[in-house]
């Protein structure tokens, strides 16, 4: 076969797998926050960030636009754009100021088996080539047009995630894509895969990002991870009465004879009352969780022949 044939035959395929990859459903768009009404920097309101965004969902070939929910097709994600910020800012050694947007995407499904919510996140830039309003907005603009890009691909790594095996998730954990490891590592302890706990751990290191750290907090509980609870222990230490209660939930929630004596020893000794109530409130539901569990496993015993 002649080489321009073969390129030929080769685009000609690799447009055909596009067509045929599945495309996922998505509800109309809704917008939120202060930032995409009456912005001058933007230059446009809710309409034209909506018809930019619905742009980028179908540029990618991998979203399609419904109206209504059809009974006989998958159920469309719901999707929430929010732009906390647009703003202008200079850089060391550069004499040009860059016009910034971030954009925040929650995506949402309601109706299976559990609800589905995840979160992506986008900063976009451009440099301002022209000091003037005009070049500003130009910029603001361009800007707007890279995040919602970026936000579109990160979605779509995402919902491609949930469709990948366990094994093809851990391999991807050692991607050159950061994105690519977050949204296999969040996968992972979704499913509660042992391979996520060690990451999960290693990341409250990282203290610097409080709801980061929560949202680790959350999915170690969820994963009812034991080896977590040393690490959830030192991160209590010095923390405000707050912070320290939603670990000794946290904790409470794990369980283990490692968390029933973390908590029992809270319970009796801390010095803030709130803190002392709730470490005994997760050791009385630890306590609860553990005497049901036994009951039902000696009523299966029963039932065996």
């Amino acid at each position: 076969m002649k080489p321009a044939l073969l390129l030929t035959s080769c685009v000609l395929l690799l447009g055909a797998c596009r067509s045929q990859a599945p495309r996922h459903p998505v509800a109309p768009v809704e917008l939120s926050g202060d930032t995409v009404r009456d912005n001058a920097l933007l230059g446009f309101g809710p309409d034209g960030v909506r018809e930019l965004f619905s742009d980028a969902l179908e540029g990618s070939g991998r979203f399609e636009l419904v109206a209504d929910e059809d009974p006989k097709k998958a159920r469309p994600w719901r999707m929430s754009l929010d732009l906390p910020f647009t703003r202008e800012v200079l850089k060391d050694g550069n004499p040009h100021s860059f016009a910034e947007v971030g954009a925040n995407l929650s995506l949402e499904r309601f109706g299976g088996a559990v609800p589905q919510h995840y979160e992506v996140v986008g900063l976009g830039e451009a440099q301002v080539k022209e000091d003037s309003e005009e070049g500003r907005r130009v910029a603001m603009r361009a800007a707007l047009e890279s995040v919602l890009r970026q936000v579109t691909e990160s979605a779509l790594m995402q919902l491609s995630a949930l469709e990948r095996t366990d094994e093809t998730l851990v391999t991807d954990l050692r991607a050159a894509d950061a994105r690519i490891r977050e949204f296999a590592l969040r996968t992972l302890a979704e499913r509660k895969h042992p391979a996520a706990a060690p990451l999960l751990i290693e990341r409250l290191k990282d203290t610097s990002d409080a709801d980061a750290v929560r949202r680790t907090i959350g999915a170690l509980a969820e994963m009812k991870a034991k080896s977590a609870v040393p690490a959830l222990i030192d991160l209590a230490r010095g923390r405000d009465s707050g912070f320290l209660q939603e670990i000794v939930f946290a904790v409470g929630e794990i369980g283990g004879p490692e968390a029933e004596a973390y908590l029992y020893t809270v319970a009796q000794g801390h010095d803030t009352p709130s803190v002392q109530a709730a470490a005994q409130q997760a050791l009385d539901t630890l306590y609860a969780s553990r005497n049901h569990a036994t009951v039902e496993a000696r009523g299966q015993g029963h039932a065996d022949p």
